[in-house]
């Protein structure tokens, strides 16, 4: 049985709720008692409410709305410093880590506008906590986990728009709207980012609000019951009423396998993993059929194959101002790379720029001030090799399709 309490009704209700108390919900499940504070993500007066309720003494845990990752980002925010860079492209993270500047542009934008740093009520928690030896639990699921299921979730066809909107508002130098820091208030970086897509788009609200509301409340009943007897549970307000309902009904026996299932990412589609396979296999017969109609056709067509790849992949590395010699590299290797699934041009790109321009400590201690204005993304070595792989594989892919579709136009023309 689980009983459930308001302390505070939302300030829409109550017009003289007392200034810098966010709403709370307090909900009693067997021995322990939840406390749901939800807090503004821009707002010194939830950092002032986080560290009075903890230095208070009435909480044995304090759990909080971050990741392992999140959390990792916060204690260590120069940590890419220590990664080797060459192992992100080689393990397929570059668009995640890109992402991640990009969502760190948009909050230095806020700060640097409100004056206050997006997700303050965090930090002191992680202060306040440490103070007090109580114990931390992370309890929200993996940003990256959230990102992946996000874009599985959503029509293919939607994905370019979505992700390409991200980046485009994340490192634009217009004023961030009030309509933007009042979506921080409620909920963070990753939430505002996507809300006006969110609002229209169950799709996008599911992997997005709903499926981490619920994540959230399994944590809390996987780590805490026979534990922890009252528990300061710190969550953006919108995630507030979600996580309530969930922790006021019943949950599984074994909170675990449902929390799993939520953390799975769906497997690629057999469809997209033949297809490059697919596509190499019927440019190499274009290629056969060409030299057996005539051999000079043949020629013509290897010939358009590989300008076609690598003017556009290597322009795709020249516009990230990547090294003479990765520009060349990139260009070389694009149509062969095109032809071998198992390598991309933007690995090859990034990898020769690493070569020549081996970022320098100062690009990773400024990386997350430069990533702030368009301007840094091409100054800084770290972000500037990001780019050089993301648009020359974009460029690479762009060249197989239009260079895959005039090899078929000039055999069946």
């Amino acid at each position: 049985m689980t009983d459930s309490q308001d302390i505070t009704a939302p300030a829409a209700q109550v017009p003289d709720q007392a200034a810098g108390q966010g709403p709370r919900r307090v909900i009693v499940r067997g021995d322990t008692r939840y406390t749901l504070l939800g807090t503004a993500h821009v707002s010194a007066e939830s950092a002032a409410e986080v560290r009075d309720l903890i230095r208070s003494g009435d909480f044995d845990a304090v759990a909080i709305e971050l990741c392992p990752s999140r959390h990792h980002s916060l204690v260590e925010p120069d940590a890419l410093a220590n990664q080797d860079l060459f192992q992100i492209f080689r393990q397929g993270k570059a668009g995640m880590v890109a992402a991640s500047l990009a969502l760190g542009a948009f909050q230095q934008r806020v700060a640097e506008q409100s004056g206050i740093e997006p997700g303050a009520e965090m930090r002191a928690a992680l202060e306040e906590t440490d103070n007090a030896k109580l114990p931390l639990l992370l309890i929200d699921r993996e940003v990256g986990v959230t990102l992946k299921r996000i874009y599985a979730n959503v029509p293919w066809w939607q994905r370019f728009g979505l992700f390409s909107g991200l980046l485009g508002s994340v490192i634009s130098r217009q004023e961030v709207s009030a309509a933007d820091i009042e979506r921080l208030k409620e909920g963070d970086v990753l939430e505002s980012t996507f809300n006006e897509f969110a609002e229209q788009s169950e799709r996008l609200y599911e992997p997005l609000i709903s499926e981490r509301d619920r994540y959230m409340a399994l944590r809390l009943e996987e780590q805490a019951p026979g534990r922890y007897r009252n528990v300061l549970v710190i969550i953006g307000a919108g995630h507030l009423k979600g996580m309530a309902e969930h922790l006021e009904e019943a949950l599984p026996a074994d909170p675990g396998t449902e929390r799993e299932s939520l953390e799975a990412t769906p497997p690629r589609s057999r469809v997209w993993k033949l297809l490059p396979w697919a596509i190499t296999a019927l440019v190499l017969t274009g290629f056969a059929v060409g030299f057996s109609k005539d051999t000079g056709l043949g020629w013509q067509l290897v010939g358009e194959w590989f300008l076609i790849n690598g003017v556009l992949s290597g322009l795709g590395a020249a516009i990230a101002l990547g090294h003479p010699i990765t520009v060349i590299a990139t260009f070389f290797a694009a149509p062969l790379t095109s032809l071998n699934p198992t390598i991309g041009a933007g690995f090859v790109a990034a990898g020769v720029e690493l070569a020549m321009r081996k970022p320098k400590v100062r690009d990773f201690s400024t990386l997350r001030h430069d990533v702030a204005t368009p301007k840094g993304w091409w100054k800084n070595r770290v972000s500037r090799t990001l780019l050089v792989f993301l648009l020359a594989t974009i460029g690479s892919a762009a060249g197989t399709w239009i260079a895959g579709l005039r090899i078929a136009g000039q055999l069946m023309g």
